[in-house]
């Protein structure tokens, strides 16, 4: 299922973190001298976000027969906050701040908070450290989608094995670079027990596969039979496969 598409919704919220950014905002002096509580530094409550526009940043204006329009808030200018929270600040950035900061700027940030800065660098090595924490779901394409749900089973590696995940082209817009990151995490998905099937077409992806199931023998109309099936080295020696025969030059199989 996808993760939650509504504006509210973000890859910190999602993966739990935002959780624990709160409770350190509210542990600094000045925040405690105030009497703030985590929930100050909710957007989804009232206390201390923007009444106007309700923590969202924007003001959104419905339009018959066409998208809604959004403008950004002119009582807090996009920050989500009133000016009594943003004044509480962490390491000189206020939560704000911290929304717009791009996931590999927050592991950074956070280093000194291990629980935090964990919890971020899955996001990170799953190649998404240009998204910003605070970036509405509503923004992310479906393949980022996919590595935000991932991120949010990896920070929870505790809660070992016994699950299926199914992902649907995760490598979509990677670079070769983040998807040997990819890669990594799925593996330790496989390794605490658990069963990752990936619908791909990526040949660096299936040739790391256990198991791969080659369906064919074209796309469309011509396809729905299965070809192959076996260990990469099984479905790349198998004449009929397409898929086996580009994966055999990229196995390096005679």
């Amino acid at each position: 299922t996808p993760i939650g598409r509504n504006s509210r919704s973000n890859p910190s919220t999602y993966i739990g973190v935002y959780d624990l950014i709160r409770t350190l905002f509210s542990k600094t002096e000045e925040s405690k001298e105030r009497g703030y509580k985590p929930g100050r530094f909710s957007f989804n409550v009232k206390g201390g976000r923007c009444e106007e526009c309700q923590g969202e940043g924007v003001i959104a204006t419905k339009l018959y027969f066409m998208p809604d329009v959004e403008v950004m808030c002119a009582t807090c200018k996009g920050r989500r906050f009133n000016d009594d929270t943003l004044e509480i600040t962490y390491k000189e950035k206020n939560i704000s701040d911290v929304l717009e900061m791009s996931i590999e700027e927050a592991v950074e940030f956070f280093e000194g908070e291990p629980s935090i800065a964990r919890k971020i660098s899955v996001l990170n090595e799953l190649g998404l450290g240009y998204l910003t924490l605070g970036q509405s779901a509503t923004t992310l394409s479906g393949g980022e989608a996919q590595r935000v749900k991932l991120a949010g089973e990896l920070s929870k590696m505790q809660r070992r094995g016994h699950s299926l995940y199914i992902l649907d082209e995760p490598t979509t817009g990677l670079h070769l670079a983040d998807i040997s990151k990819l890669l990594d995490c799925l593996d330790r998905l496989v390794e605490a027990g658990n069963t990752v099937l990936v619908i791909e077409h990526h040949l660096d992806v299936i040739k790391t596969a256990d198991h791969v199931i080659d369906l064919g023998p074209e796309g469309g109309r011509g396809g729905g039979e299965v070809i192959a099936c076996g260990t990469p080295e099984a479905v790349a020696a198998n004449k009929r496969s397409h898929t086996g025969r580009f994966l055999r030059e990229h196995l390096q199989v005679a």
